[in-house]
Order: structure tokens, then sequence, then C-alpha cells
């Protein structure tokens, strides 16, 4: 039961957060843009305390249940920093995130979401066969 249970509470308490943040902000939950406007806009505090709930809630989480996340191998900081700088040049280019479009997108049936979500899904598909 709890291998069903965890993901479907997951899902439940992610649609419910992307929905009480639209009403009460008026703006789609993504995570860059949420990240954006807790560092280049005025009106920080919203942004700030979500992605401080983030951190807390994730790590109450695994400290309730006991889970450990692994950590990957050392990587190169160079190929961090790049990587970084990729993935943040790529949510500008496809206008959000993986968030964004995945869980707000498609809830609004948006056709650019549709697309990006579908290249986001085709491109781990890929990544994943070749790298294991």
């Amino acid at each position: 039961m709890t291998s069903i249970f965890n993901p479907l509470a997951g899902g439940l308490l992610i649609g419910l957060a992307a929905a009480i943040y639209l009403i009460t902000t008026g703006k789609v939950l993504g995570i860059s843009g949420i990240l954006s406007q807790a560092l280049f806009q005025q009106k920080r505090f919203i942004p700030l305390v979500f992605l401080v709930g983030l951190v807390i809630g994730g790590s109450a989480y695994g400290t309730l249940t006991n889970q450990t996340v692994p950590f990957p191998d050392v990587r190169s900081p160079f190929l961090l920093i790049i990587s970084g700088l990729l993935v943040g040049y790529g949510t500008r280019l496809g206008s959000g995130c993986t968030s964004g479009h995945g869980v707000c997108g498609l809830a609004r049936l948006s056709p650019r979401s549709i697309v990006a979500t579908g290249i986001f899904m085709a491109t781990a598909i890929i990544t994943v066969y070749f790298t294991k």
C-alpha cells in the first residue's frame, strides 16, 4: 500500500500547492520562475518562503521516514557550473522548467507545455537508455 500511497500523496500535495500558489499570487508554480522572482523582483517574500518550504519539507520528510538520498560521485566543479548554466539557459529558452510545464502547463492544456513536456520526457528516456 505504501508503494502506491507515497506517489499519490506526493502528486496530490504538488497539485494542491500549485493551486494555492496560483490562487494566492496569480502566478503559475514553476521552480525556475519562483527562483527568478526570489532573486530579481522587489516582492520576494512569498517566493523565498516557498523555496525555504521546499527545503524544510523535503528534509523533514526524509528525517521522519528515516530515508536518505545518496549523493552522487564527486563531480568536477567546472562541469557542475557549466551544467547549471545550461539548465538555466534551457529553462529560459523553453519559457519554464519541467515543474512549471509538467504540472501547471499540462493542467491548463497549454500547447507549449504539452510540447515541452513531451521533449523533456523523450530526452530523459533517451538519456537513461544510453547511460544505463
